[in-house]
């Protein structure tokens, strides 16, 4: 009989992926979804409200694992009260129903694996930062901790739970694309100064290691998902500027993006973390790509 992984966020950009490493690795899979879908292999759509246990609980009753990657988008448009308050609601909301869900489960799943986020550990200059290092200040550590926190309950039930810090995941969608489009435009630049640290990990290599931490009976707690080459945000674009073939241009002023991004500037595109995977290194996983110029290859067929 086939494990069942209840995963919800299974249609994002690094969700699409895990489905499909998952799939091929013979599980069956649920994937929780507020809209219509295509269905096949071993994957089934069940829908949700993002916001409760009701209709699906019964999915997560002998499961083999609970994989929560829900969340929107922190990436996409300002950062106005109202958006911030959908990224934040989004997150918890969705942990307090997987709880809830593991609560009312009489043969409860063997683990939950809780996404999170460098973000974390907010604007930390050239320190370099493991798992047990201390939280920062700002919005994004404020929303990590609390998204964090929403699933830590399942641990009284005798479930195992691992949280995963991901960084910038790169691959063919998502930040990466968004980033590229002024330099296929022959209009890339880098923003601010380019010395904040970026920390970041190749889409393979990041459900690669989801895969691992759920398989690996003695994980928990807390891992870092980057990968072990952290650079600074200039190296990045000017690699990012290589791979595609294209001029790096003068940096983008970061009053400009002050000005049209507001906080979300100051905390996602000017501020940045040298954080390296002490754990999971440490358990022995392997990176594929460990190497910035070697992903962007990758990716962009270099």
């Amino acid at each position: 009989m086939k494990k069942r992984v209840v995963i919800t966020g299974g249609t994002g950009f690094i969700g699409a992926a895990l489905c499909a490493e998952l799939d091929t690795a013979g599980y069956e899979l649920v994937v929780l979804s507020r809209g219509e879908g295509a269905e096949g292999g071993g994957m089934r759509r069940v829908r949700w409200d993002a916001r409760s246990p009701r209709g699906w609980v019964h999915e997560v009753d002998g499961a083999f694992a609970v994989v929560n990657l829900a969340g929107d988008n922190i990436g996409s448009g300002r950062w106005t009260a109202g958006k911030k308050r959908a990224i934040r609601e989004s997150r918890i909301e969705a942990g307090m129903a997987v709880t809830a869900a593991v609560s009312a489960a009489k043969a409860k799943p063997k683990i939950v694996l809780q996404a999170s986020a460098t973000g974390w550990y907010g604007n930390r200059g050239d320190e370099r930062l493991a798992e047990d290092s201390a939280r920062g200040d700002g919005f994004l550590p404020s929303v990590a901790r609390e998204w964090e926190d929403s699933t830590a309950e399942v641990e009284d039930y005798g479930v195992r739970r691992v949280v995963v810090r991901t960084g910038v995941v790169l691959g063919r969608g998502g930040m990466l694309e968004r980033a590229a489009l002024p330099f296929r435009l022959f209009a890339g630049g880098i923003p601010g100064g380019g010395r904040p640290w970026f920390s970041w990990i190749h889409l393979r290599d990041a459900v690669r290691a989801i895969r691992f931490l759920m398989e690996r009976k003695d994980a928990r707690g807390v891992y870092n998902l980057t990968s072990p080459g952290p650079v600074r945000a200039a190296e990045f674009y000017r690699s990012l500027g290589g791979a595609l073939h294209r001029p790096v241009w003068l940096p983008v002023p970061a009053f400009a993006l002050r000005v049209a991004f507001g906080e979300m500037a100051r905390e996602l595109m000017l501020s940045g973390q040298r954080v390296l995977p002490e754990r999971l290194l440490g358990a022995g996983f392997g990176f594929e790509y460990p190497d910035l110029e070697q992903a962007l290859a990758e990716i962009f067929g270099g």
